[in-house]
């Protein structure tokens, strides 16, 4: 790679060396604003601009309009103007097609819909109006959907669009971020990473609760560097709250990479170290204000007069942050669950997929995050190893951009672990956690390598465009009736590319560039494919996945296999050794007919599962999971059948919403049904509470079938939905395999026994006002 040229000076170090005195009082740093704007500049963009380049931008409103379109004086005339194509971009990819998903997630989508009603099914994150129980998450993630539906009426892209400008911000405060230190350039190749990895496109077009974690977690590094750069309290602070709103958003996922930036911050912040302790330990305090004041709320509220907490088995918020969502996730010993215990260790399995240093490169993925994960790896080792002999010249300025790779390839590091190892719950969509701090590692590290140039950095880069192409070969090579020639394209384009880095210092700076332009192509190609399948395909249900189907792929929820069909282990362990296919056979102990295909309910994405019922299994399920994927796709595209199902809800027609609307009004809940999904169909099709019996698993014992029994008897609730997934209660009561404690079994016996059933639009439902 051709370096700067010679006569380039050195750029003056910002910030500057701590001396150990206190920093300068505001007005004789006034008097010095030109000389530092001076150096910002130089540090944001490492080759001046021209001075035909630069100009001064008005001040007031009136300049306001040139300022967002060109940007900081010391910026070149181009960097503005990519940045805004970026977002746009973006923004047009995110919002495509945005309403084919339909509700998308119904689980959260019913419970948006209920916060939309009621202020207090908004405050708790209640699955209903009418405040049964929560969803099986703190509520941050629900609260700007909300909003939306609030605004705007019930819809899919009310409940969608808040998810997509979630990711739009997150690349632009990604950019931001990475920019400061390594320029305009830097910033756009990290946000044009992150924009078009698989899963981020995946889940900035969905209702999880992982585009906000996603967006806060970028948030939070952003104003760490910020203090790194001079040591002001105010941008901790500022990170403590993003981490706390974080808590409230996933709980302790948002708390992986805590240690590692708060282990950098304590090493090489440019302040005193009793200092740096002490800004820590004001940070810490936000975090505990900013999402404890929420919790200390819900657990000194009366449960008597609050709606019960989803996933936990004792009505309690801090069991279900260190239970079941928490140190289950680690271990795999998550009471109420629907399966888990991966054993840790490399090589190991268990029902949600092997664990080990591989995982995450493994056929079901692979494709969702890991296309520039070895070049990530790759340029942090070399960029770390490069600035950690600094000349004196400009050592405080390596100092800082030595930080910054130590802040976002901490970040990577503590989370690619936990994901490595984790034996709990894990889903595919988890990755996008990975996605920023991958984008910004690439971003920074291709151009340092680039500026410093010589023989070493053209080898790293030369090594790194390589090893990309020939990981997105064998990424593409899983799917090989997908687009079969770009697999091809990539590996020659990029190994070519390789080759032109190798070769630059000989050949020139031209040589260099059209190089790099191609490694950035080749290497952007495969995400770009997998993504633009991504955005062109609805998803619906609890567990989806970005791009094509995959050979030797475990389907969506780690190990399912067939789960139940041909190459089945079993719900949810068992693993195909072909394409992953969907379920052939509903879940194991399911009710007959329940593996039916669905269309999906109003708004919802149609399901296109191909089960067939019950074939018989592990007992404790009664309700299936048919029709969890489409034939020969390997997509979670949504659970089928009139009966809902554990990961997507069911059709509800016409008739059946009738049924449900009429005197409505004149009940609390318009209807009850075990599991939250099979719950959220209705209650979206006729906007009235229906009550989710055993919340999302129907392991939950609320409610009890005393509880139920006493509802019933002050004509609290209309009708009972037969069907749902049953709960893992078992049909005693007395636990099942996630060693839950819902009596979702009893309820369905005593109302089978004791009400008179009726069949209306394919759905069996029971009078709860009059006796059998």
């Amino acid at each position: 790679m051709t370096p700067h040229p010679p006569s380039t000076p050195a750029r003056p170090p910002y910030p500057p060396p701590f001396t150990g005195q206190e920093r300068t009082p505001a007005p004789v740093a006034a008097s010095r604003a030109v000389a530092d704007g001076a150096a910002r500049a130089s540090e944001a963009d490492p080759e001046p601009a021209p001075a035909h380049r630069t100009y001064e931008p008005r001040g007031g409103l009136r300049g306001l309009p040139e300022r967002i379109v060109r940007g900081r004086p010391a910026d070149p005339r181009w960097a503005r103007p990519a940045l805004l194509a970026l977002l746009l971009v973006t923004a047009v990819l995110y919002l495509w097609s945005l309403s084919a998903s339909g509700y998308a997630n119904q689980f959260y989508s019913a419970a948006v819909q209920a916060g939309s009603e009621s202020w207090k099914a908004f405050f708790f994150g209640s699955s209903d109006a009418a405040n049964s129980i929560t969803v099986d998450k703190p509520p941050a993630a629900l609260w700007p959907m909300a909003l939306s539906v609030r605004l705007f009426g019930l819809s899919s892209w009310a409940i969608l669009v808040p998810e997509a400008l979630m990711g739009v911000a997150t690349v632009g405060v990604l950019f931001s971020a990475v920019r400061r230190r390594f320029g305009a350039g830097a910033g756009l190749l990290a946000g044009g990473a992150l924009a078009v990895t698989p899963v981020a496109a995946l889940m900035f077009r969905f209702n999880n609760p992982d585009a906000l974690l996603c967006l806060l977690m970028v948030c939070a590094i952003a104003v760490v560097l910020r203090a790194l750069e001079d040591g002001r309290t105010k941008w901790l602070v500022l990170a403590g709250v993003c981490f706390g709103l974080g808590f409230l958003t996933k709980t302790l996922q948002a708390w992986l990479i805590l240690p590692a930036l708060a282990v950098v911050y304590a090493c090489c912040a440019p302040v005193a170290l009793r200092r740096r302790f002490g800004q820590l330990l004001l940070a810490g305090l936000a975090i505990v204000v900013s999402g404890g004041w929420w919790v200390a709320i819900v657990e000194l509220w009366p449960a008597s007069s609050r709606p019960y907490i989803g996933g936990s088995q004792h009505n309690s918020f801090l069991e279900l942050t260190f239970g079941y969502n928490g140190f289950g996730r680690i271990s795999g010993n998550e009471t109420g669950s629907v399966g888990g215990g991966g054993r840790p260790g490399g090589g190991g399995g268990g029902g949600w997929g092997e664990t080990g240093i591989t995982r995450l490169f493994s056929s079901d993925m692979g494709g969702q995050i890991s296309w520039l994960l070895p070049a990530a790896l790759i340029l942090l080792v070399a960029s770390v190893c490069l600035l950690w002999r600094a000349r004196r010249a400009v050592a405080a300025e390596q100092a800082g951009q030595r930080a910054e790779f130590l802040v976002w390839g901490g970040a990577l590091l503590m989370t690619f672990t936990t994901f490595s190892f984790m034996s709990g719950i894990f889903h595919q969509y988890y990755n996008i956690a990975l996605a920023p701090y991958i984008a910004a590692l690439v971003g920074m590290g291709a151009a340092l390598l680039w500026r410093r140039g010589g023989p070493i950095a053209s080898l790293v880069l030369a090594v790194t465009v390589a090893s990309t192409a020939g990981w997105s070969y064998v990424l593409l090579n899983r799917s090989p009736d997908w687009l079969p020639w770009l697999r091809w394209t990539v590996l020659a384009l990029g190994l070519l590319a390789a080759l032109g880095l190798l070769l630059s210092a000989r050949a020139g700076r031209r040589v260099a560039l059209l190089a790099a332009g191609l490694g950035v192509a080749t290497a952007l190609a495969g995400p770009v494919a997998y993504t633009l399948d991504t955005v062109n395909t609805p998803k619906g249900g609890s567990i989806i996945t970005a791009g094509p189907s995959v050979q030797g792929g475990m389907g969506g929820m780690g190990g399912m296999g067939g789960m139940g069909g041909p190459g089945g282990g079993g719900f949810p362990g068992g693993r195909q050794g072909g394409t992953w296919r969907g379920n052939n056979g509903g879940m194991p102990g399911g009710a007959p007919g329940a593996g039916q295909a669905g269309q999906g309910a109003p708004g919802q994405a149609p399901s296109q599962g191909a089960g067939g019922g019950n074939q018989g299994g592990r007992p404790g399920f009664p309700g299936a999971m048919g029709g969890l994927g489409e034939r020969g796709t390997g997509r979670l595209r949504g659970m089928g059948g009139g009966m809902g199902g554990l990961l997507n809800g069911s059709k509800v027609s016409d008739k059946a919403k009738a049924l449900l609307e009429k005197d409505a009004d004149d009940y609390t809940w318009a209807a009850a049904a075990i599991g939250s999904q099979n719950a959220a169909s209705y209650q979206l099709a006729t906007e009235k509470p229906v009550m989710a019996i055993g919340g999302f698993n129907g392991s939950d014992p609320s409610p009890t079938l005393a509880q139920f029994k006493k509802y019933v008897a002050e004509g609290k609730v209309h009708y009972f939905i037969a069907g749902g997934q049953g709960g893992q209660g078992g049909r005693d009561g007395r636990g099942g395999p996630g060693g839950g404690k819902g009596g979702s079994s009893k309820i369905t016996s005593w109302v089978e026994k004791t009400f008179k059933k009726v069949t209306v639009g394919g759905a069996t439902f029971y009078d709860l006002t009059g006796k059998a």
